[in-house]
C-alpha cells in the first residue's frame, strides 16, 4: 500500500473542512455578528420563520471583526455586519466597504439613530448608566455629570471595563462632545481613579459586593441580572445622568449590507425586517433589553422610556474608536 506524508492528509482534511462551511454559508446569508448572540440568534431564527432565507453567524467583538473586514475588503464573505456600537461600523462604512439601503428601510428609524450616509442603520440602542451600591450612597451623593469621576474624591470607588468595546463608545461620545483636551484630562483623572473590571457584569457584580461604589456600565446589565434571579444586582441602583450629560450617552447598535455581498437583496430584506415590527417587537418582549429604535416602536415596558433620558447629540459617524484607543493607551488605560 502506498503511504502518503501526513502533510497531504491533513492539507485534505483542512480543504474538506473549508468546503463544508463554505457550502453551508452558501445556502444563505453569512453575517459577522458583534451583537449579543443570544438576541442575533432570535432575530435570524424568526427572520427564517417567517421568509425561508437561512442565515449564519459569525461572532465576535466589534472591534474584531470591524478590523477583519477592513482587512478582507471586497474579498469578504460576509453579507452583513451587526454590531453592538457605532464606532466599528463606521470604522467600516469609512472604509467604502457598505452598500447603500434603501430609503424605505431608512425611514423605518428616525434620523437620530442612523448616520446621513444611508449605508448602515441603527437596530438598538443602550444607555449609559451609573450603577451604584445603594447601601454607600444616597441620592445626594451620586456624580451629577460623568466627568465628576476624574475628581480624587473618586479615587478608588468606582469601576468600568475600560478595554471592551461598550466603555470606549462611551468615551469616543465624551471626544465628539468635549473635545481631546477635556476627555484626555478626564482619561488621565480616571486611570488615578477607577477599579478597572473585565466586563460589564462584573463591573456590576463589584458593586453589589461593595467592592466599589459604583461603575459606569450600560443600562440593560442591571435589567437582565433583575429579570433573572437578581442575584448581582439587589444592592445596585441606577444613576441616569440626563440633562444631555456625556454620561447620558446613548449608543446606538448598527447594521448594514457589505458592498461586497452577492445576497444584497437577501440581506437588505434582514436589516429591514431587523428595524421593523418583527426585530423590534423582538426587542421589545424579549430578554435583551436593549432600546427598540424603530419609529412608533415600544421599548420593554421595565426600561425607562429613551426621551426621559435627555441624552446629548452624537453624529454617530463622528465616534473616533482610533483616536480614542491612542487616548486610552497614552492615559495607561489599555
Amino acid at each position: 500500500m502506498k503511504l502518503f506524508p501526513r502533510w497531504i492528509g491533513a492539507a485534505a482534511g483542512l480543504i474538506a473542512a473549508t468546503t463544508l462551511v463554505c457550502a453551508q454559508e452558501s445556502t444563505g446569508l453569512l453575517v459577522y455578528n458583534a451583537q449579543h448572540v443570544s438576541l442575533t440568534q432570535e432575530w435570524a431564527a424568526q427572520f427564517t420563520k417567517e421568509t425561508g432565507i437561512k442565515v449564519t453567524l459569525r461572532n465576535g467583538g466589534d472591534t474584531e471583526l470591524g478590523n477583519q473586514i477592513v482587512q478582507e475588503g471586497d474579498k469578504s464573505p460576509a453579507d452583513l455586519f451587526l454590531t453592538e456600537n457605532s464606532p466599528a461600523i463606521s470604522l467600516v462604512d469609512s472604509a467604502g466597504l457598505l452598500a447603500p439601503l434603501d430609503p424605505q428601510t431608512l425611514a423605518l428609524v428616525p434620523d437620530a439613530y442612523r448616520p446621513a450616509s444611508g449605508r448602515w442603520i441603527g437596530i438598538a440602542a443602550r444607555s449609559t448608566v451609573f450603577a451604584y451600591n445603594t447601601a454607600s450612597l444616597k441620592p445626594d451623593d451620586l456624580p451629577k455629570s460623568l466627568l465628576d469621576l476624574a475628581d480624587p474624591k473618586w479615587k478608588g470607588r468606582w469601576a468600568a471595563s475600560p478595554n471592551g468595546a461598550d466603555f470606549q463608545a462611551i468615551v469616543s461620545a465624551l471626544l465628539e462632545l468635549k473635545g481631546e483636551d477635556v476627555t484626555a484630562k478626564w482619561l488621565k483623572g480616571m486611570k488615578e481613579n477607577v477599579k478597572p473590571f473585565q466586563g460589564n457584569n462584573a463591573a456590576m457584580k463589584g458593586v453589589n459586593t461593595g467592592q466599589v461604589e459604583g461603575a459606569v456600565i450600560y443600562h440593560y446589565y442591571y435589567f437582565g441580572d433583575q429579570a433573572k434571579t437578581g442575584e448581582n444586582s439587589q444592592k445596585v441602583g441606577l444613576h441616569y445622568f440626563r440633562n444631555q450629560d456625556p454620561g447620558a450617552f446613548v449608543s446606538v447598535s448598527g447594521g448594514g449590507v457589505l458592498a461586497s455581498s452577492k445576497k444584497k437583496e437577501q440581506a437588505q430584506a434582514f436589516v429591514t425586517w431587523i428595524v421593523g415590527k418583527g426585530g423590534q417587537s423582538i426587542l421589545r418582549t424579549g430578554t435583551s433589553f436593549e432600546y427598540a429604535v424603530g419609529k412608533g416602536e415600544a421599548s420593554n415596558p421595565r426600561l425607562p422610556p429613551l426621551v426621559d433620558l435627555k441624552a446629548p447629540l452624537v453624529e454617530a459617524t463622528k465616534l473616533n474608536s482610533r483616536k480614542v484607543t491612542e487616548l486610552m493607551i497614552s492615559a495607561g488605560l489599555l
